[in-house]
């Protein structure tokens, strides 16, 4: 029996994705001694995991976040690995406050290596619950914060004539995902921003990443914020962020960034089922859409709530509190995503 035409194109995908996967594997482990990683949103889930990584192989660490507590914590998690911390307390989408966090990390450390702009929000439900705000929001924190760290740290790296900049993007910056249209519109954004920068710098002797991670271990739902059916919509969000096979270990999706980032690639997609997806939207765009479109429809419908918001926190089920989330909860404890 002949396979149609999109049946292929996706086993091709997933074939490829699945070979790049073995390939990565073989990491450089490239040592980072002395240097200095500043990562903003790092005090919880990936950001976390990546400063982590990051003192694995080295180097000092300052971390920026909003709230003092969940810093202190994080920076007891580092200092256990033996890594000198610099904890900010900043808005990433304040100029201002971003600008002095760069001061900050030159004078206490004396230079910044890298930078990795991984702060995130992230509000989940159908468009018709998210209003003005929740793009405005969204833009902010993933494209407008990106931007004032690096117009705060690029006169820094070209003194230096060197340095390397990681804007964690998203699968969402790649192909919109329903239920997440701020989210994906913002992501989309930086990627833009992400990969023209990439081509200006170069010549400056600055390279910049562009991560455009899929499903995660990281701990996150419980801190997103959810809308409509919000019990509903964070129980899918959880399962899909919890499951293996559907989702990447925080650590190794860490230790791929930070290998990405010391090797100057242009880009990585993380996952081997974000790198198929990426890859048939390349090809078959149209395709991918159609595929959405029947995950949208099955996806929980307005009411509950509405246009309020609750966290996952406050969404809790029994699917959400069973053994299929273990990994999750896991993931919850490591990265400091409990408060």
């Amino acid at each position: 029996m002949r396979l149609p035409k999109p049946a292929i194109l996706l086993a091709s995908a997933i074939a490829i994705a699945a070979g790049v996967r073995i390939v990565s594997r073989l990491r450089s482990n490239r040592r980072m001694d002395d240097e200095v990683t500043f990562v903003t949103g790092g005090s919880r889930g990936l950001g976390l995991a990546i400063a982590m990584e990051c003192a694995r192989r080295g180097s000092r660490i300052a971390i920026a976040a909003r709230y003092e507590d969940e810093l202190e914590r994080a920076c007891l998690q580092l200092r256990e690995m033996g890594t000198a911390v610099l904890p900010i307390v900043c808005d990433v989408r304040d100029r201002d406050q971003m600008q002095r966090a760069v001061r900050r990390v030159v004078a206490g450390f004396g230079r910044i290596d890298t930078l990795i702009n991984n702060a995130g929000v992230i509000a989940v439900g159908p468009m018709e619950t998210m209003d003005e705000s929740d793009y405005r929001a969204a833009m902010e924190t993933h494209f407008w914060a990106p931007y004032h760290a690096v117009e705060a740290v690029r006169a820094f790296f070209e003194l230096q004539r060197a340095g390397r900049i990681v804007n964690i993007a998203s699968i969402g910056g790649l192909m919109s995902v329903p239920h997440l249209l701020p989210y994906s519109a913002s992501k989309f954004a930086l990627v833009g921003y992400s990969e023209g920068l990439a081509a200006e710098l170069a010549r400056k002797g600055i390279s910049v990443t562009t991560v455009c991670p899929g499903l995660m271990r990281t701990g996150s739902p419980r801190n997103a914020t959810f809308k409509a059916q919000n019990e509903k919509e964070y129980a899918w969000f959880m399962l899909s962020d919890s499951l293996p096979g559907f989702s990447i270990g925080a650590r190794a999706a860490a230790r791929t960034v930070v290998d990405a980032a010391l090797a100057g690639r242009r880009h990585v997609t993380l996952s081997a089922p974000a790198q198929a997806a990426a890859l048939v939207h390349g090809i078959a765009p149209g395709f991918v859409v159609r595929v959405l479109s029947v995950a949208a429809r099955l996806l929980p419908g307005p009411g509950g709530i509405g246009s309020a918001n609750a966290r996952g926190s406050q969404s809790e089920t029994g699917v959400t509190r069973s053994p299929l989330t273990a990994l999750g909860r896991k993931a919850e404890r490591d990265f400091n995503q409990l408060s």
